[in-house]
C-alpha cells in the first residue's frame, strides 16, 4: 500500500518554473516505479513523466522534454517533477502515482495521489 500527497504547485507566468513534490508513505515506495500525470478542466487525464524505482529509466511526453525533469529521492519517499520554460498549455492539475512498472497508461498505475494544480498566466 502507497499513500501519495503532491505539492508545490501554484500560479506562475509564462516562462517560469516550479518544482512539484510527491510524498509517499508506505513501505514499497522505493520499489515501485512512479508517474505524473495531468488533467486539464474539461480534458482527458494525461501522462506527462514516468521514473523506475531507481531512477534508471525515465520517459517524458513530448510536449514536455526538454523542459520538464522527473526524479526520485528513495530515501525520502519523493518523487519530483521539475517544471522548467512554463507555458499556459501546461495549466492542470497534476497528480502522481505509483506502478508496479513504469508505465504511460493510467491504467498502469494501483496508487494515486489527490493532484496539486499549477496555472500558468500568458
Amino acid at each position: 500500500q502507497v499513500q501519495l500527497v503532491e505539492s508545490g504547485g501554484g500560479l506562475v507566468q509564462a516562462g517560469g518554473s516550479l518544482r512539484l513534490s510527491c510524498a509517499a508513505s508506505g513501505r514499497s515506495f522505493s520499489t515501485h516505479a512512479m508517474g505524473w500525470f495531468r488533467q486539464a478542466p474539461g480534458e482527458e487525464r494525461e501522462f506527462v513523466a514516468t521514473i523506475s524505482w531507481n531512477g534508471d529509466i525515465t520517459h517524458y511526453t513530448t510536449s514536455v522534454e526538454g523542459r520538464f525533469t522527473i526524479s526520485r529521492d528513495n530515501a525520502k519517499n519523493t518523487v519530483y517533477l521539475q517544471m522548467n520554460n512554463l507555458k499556459p498549455e501546461d495549466t492542470a492539475v497534476y497528480y502522481c502515482a505509483a506502478a508496479l512498472i513504469p508505465s504511460v497508461g493510467l491504467a498502469g498505475y494501483d496508487y494515486w495521489g489527490q493532484g496539486t494544480p499549477v496555472t500558468v498566466s500568458s
